[in-house]
């Protein structure tokens, strides 16, 4: 039997490796959000902060994914519906706008990447994600689920490679770093703004919590997937310390920290695999869209032709070429520090105040059993 097919593996650990690769390329896929929101912090007040935004994410998942469960909300729109009333749409407003900036990030830095490394020119790089994902998006829920969680096993590999050749390299710099540096003031505010706007990232992941049928496989599913949702960031991290304070002014720290490394393999490798985790949150994200619409064309008796579904993904992402214009730093540090507050505002804040209080007043359960 398939591990992906497997009850206990979809209930368990699906939800936390989808968290994990929507987040990746808008949280620590070039490295450079790890730097911002981490490391430029210091090398020990950012592993600070990178275990407050784990214990921020599985707080909070579980809720949200207990909240998904009573209320049959696997699509954002019934979700926020639920949560916020007539104001639901505040949601998608903000949304729908960060949407725009993550794929900004991921069309540009896929175009980036093939461009310098493999010789391909932009236009057909990003003609090559814009195809793929309308592909994916065309045939739904299923492939996107197996694609995801397979690729999350390939991204652990070479990531704990990663951190094996920087260790290799760099591991007295490391070491010094660690226990030498000191913490830099505003660490917890760097860690709680990314941990709050990776959570507005749950909307794409929504889709797969259907197999998900107690609360206590809510909760603690909630709980694995913050702790899945961190690992690959926290290999990078030790890695890109070796690289300190050289590194902070990188676009893209993990070719940067690999070309000193000097193995030209591994280098090929991430950059395969770094163009995966920009493929698979792009279809992450315009999937819970296609979800949404569905979502709201079943309410009045209709649904969503198949062939509309790429449509919707290559429109997206055309839009989202256009911001890409701002730059991957400026994108990163301002759109995704911005986005931050509106997710709290609207998501976070909410969801563990009215959302609790929702849960609770349901009705208690005959069966708590696994």
């Amino acid at each position: 039997m398939s591990l992906f097919s497997t009850q206990r593996f979809r209930i368990y650990f699906l939800p936390g490796f989808i968290f994990q690769s929507v987040i990746i390329a808008g949280g620590y896929g070039t490295g450079r959000e790890i730097i911002e929101y981490f490391l430029r912090f210091g090398p020990l007040g950012g592993l600070l902060g990178m275990v407050l935004t784990t214990l921020i994410w599985s707080v909070v998942l579980a809720v949200v994914f207990e909240f998904a469960r009573r209320f049959h909300a696997y699509d954002y729109r019934t979700f926020f519906k639920q949560l916020l009333g007539p104001a639901w749409f505040l949601f998608e407003i903000l949304y729908i706008l960060y949407l725009f900036i993550v794929l900004a990030v991921i069309g540009s830095a896929a175009g980036v990447l093939l461009r310098d490394n493999f010789q391909i020119p932009y236009g057909i790089g990003v003609s090559s994600i814009l195809v793929i994902i309308g592909y994916l998006t065309f045939r739904g829920s299923v492939l996107i689920e197996k694609v995801l969680a397979l690729w999350s096993f390939v991204l652990y590999g070479v990531y704990g490679a990663f951190l094996i050749v920087a260790l290799i390299k760099f591991g007295p710099v490391i070491k010094n770093a660690l226990s030498s540096a000191s913490v830099e003031p505003r660490w917890a505010l760097g860690s709680f703004k990314y941990a709050v706007y990776n959570l507005g990232n749950i909307t794409a992941v929504l889709f797969c919590l259907s197999h998900i049928q107690t609360r206590k496989q809510a909760l603690t599913s909630g709980f694995i997937a913050g702790c899945i949702g961190i690992v690959p960031g926290l290999l990078f991290y030790i890695a890109a310390v070796g690289g300190y304070p050289g590194i902070l002014q990188e676009e893209i720290p993990a070719v940067y920290i690999l070309l000193n490394a000097g193995v030209p393999v591994l280098l090929i490798a991430f950059q395969i695999v770094l163009f995966g985790t920009l493929l698979e949150s792009g279809t992450a994200f315009i999937h819970s869209v296609n979800e949404r619409l569905e979502a709201m064309l079943k309410s009045k008796g209709r649904k969503l032709d198949r062939w509309k579904r790429p449509v919707v993904a290559i429109l997206m992402l055309g839009i989202a070429l256009a911001v890409a214009g701002f730059g991957i730093i400026n994108l990163i540090a301002k759109g995704y520090g911005t986005a931050s507050w509106g997710f709290f505002v609207l998501f976070i804040l909410p969801v563990m105040t009215l959302g609790i209080f929702k849960i609770r007043r349901t009705r208690s359960e005959p069966n708590q059993s696994v």
